[in-house]
């Protein structure tokens, strides 16, 4: 038994006596039934790691990477395909770290921006992904479009045991980095002198970023991955006073993202993944608004005063 599969049998009493008080007709299936209790688990545990994730991502000016990492992982998902694999998740796996060490490399030795190395791969490996699959593979099927947009139903135990061990490795590293990835991420230079290991921060953290976007591709799809990965984390920093509680305020809003949106697309037969997106596009303009109101109240009292 797999991390994900043992997770699943410790937390499934829980679910199956929250699923009498959960609202809906469809929804509360997520709670009762095997293959939708693998669904809800796998989608809060890529919720709260990529909730840490994104806020490490922004405070270091890095939101860029993890779309771009997501659209070179469909090339691996593609190759996976073509080649019949049993889970194409493991060549996302190893197309999104290799990229990932490329894209950093080319960074550090001040080859090409960050911004330029990522969109180079970003598009080239979406394309290279797309006319494979043409070519070898029979087109975008329904399988595929699972990858794109994100199917919580394609997760299967190995998928689930895969998200869940990433999931645990990335915020066991992401705990024991904290202070030297904060340190690079305000002065490198500072950081360099005072004997901080900062190219093999920065490249550790570009594997596990990779990693964590692989892990979000069955729940959320490649193409809205930014969706729970920069979203909620952006969301924290309008509140956030501090960067503790950035990462609390950005799994409230991630994990309320994911709820409320795995709920509505049960009930109203879309898409999981665009419905995540859609509700963690709302909550951030809601907070943003509500956020701009209230500092104009206490400017325009103060200037009263």
């Amino acid at each position: 038994m797999g991390l994900g599969e043992w997770l699943l049998a410790g937390t499934a009493p829980l679910m199956e006596a929250l699923a009498p008080i959960v609202p809906g007709e469809t929804f509360p299936f997520f709670f009762t039934m095997e293959l939708f209790q693998r669904a809800l688990l796998a989608a809060l545990v890529v919720t709260v790691v990529s909730a840490v994730m994104g806020c490490f991502l922004l405070i270091r000016n890095m939101a860029l990477i993890g779309d771009g990492l997501a659209h070179v992982s469909f090339g691996g998902v593609a190759v996976g395909v073509v080649l019949g694999a049993t889970s194409p998740l493991w060549y996302a796996l190893a197309f999104s770290i290799v990229a990932s060490v490329i894209i950093h490399e080319l960074q550090e030795r001040e080859i090409l921006t960050g911004d330029t190395a990522i969109a180079i791969f970003l598009t080239g490996m979406l394309a290279f992904g797309l006319v494979a699959l043409r070519l070898w593979g029979g087109g975008i099927r329904t399988d595929i479009e699972g990858y794109l947009f994100g199917n919580l139903l394609l997760i299967d135990a190995a998928s689930l045991d895969l998200i869940c061990t990433i999931g645990a490795v990335a915020l066991v590293l992401l705990g024991l980095m904290r202070g030297g990835l904060l340190a690079t991420a305000v002065d490198p230079v500072a950081a360099r002198v005072q004997g901080i290991p900062v190219r093999q921060i920065g490249l550790v953290f570009s594997v596990l970023t990779a990693a964590v976007v692989v892990s979000m591709v069955q729940v959320i799809g490649v193409l809205l991955v930014t969706a729970l990965l920069v979203t909620p984390a952006a969301t924290a920093q309008l509140v956030g006073k501090s960067f503790r509680s950035c990462m609390v305020w950005a799994q409230v809003f991630g994990l309320t993202s994911v709820m409320v949106g795995l709920s509505l697309s049960a009930e109203l037969g879309t898409g999981s993944g665009s419905m995540i997106a859609l509700v963690s596009a709302i909550v951030f303009a809601t907070v943003g608004i509500l956020t701009t109101v209230r500092k104009s109240v206490f400017l325009r009292g103060q200037n009263m005063n």
